[in-house]
């Protein structure tokens, strides 16, 4: 797998994600899957790169993706209250 994401990050001219962003990723993701609904995941992850992407030019890729994901874990944890 992460051969396959490098080629991707590579292909799109992006840098590799680094060990931490991977596993913040992939959390978010299962958080998301189990917490939401699993068949929103692809489209949660896609927002949340876009969100990434659009960060100003003073913020580097890391603090933009954990702003980002603490948005999406506040948003799955309000979830879970709405459930429950």
């Amino acid at each position: 797998m992460d051969a396959w994401i490098d080629r991707l990050a590579q292909t799109l001219g992006e840098d590799p994600l680094s060990a931490p962003e991977a596993e913040s990723l992939l959390e978010a993701a299962r958080d998301v899957a189990h917490g939401v609904e699993r068949r929103v995941t692809p489209l949660s992850a896609f927002l949340a790169g876009v969100a990434v992407g659009r960060r100003p030019a003073t913020e580097s890729r890391d603090v933009a993706l954990a702003r980002v994901l603490a948005a999406v874990r506040a948003l799955v944890e309000g979830e879970a209250g709405r459930s429950g």
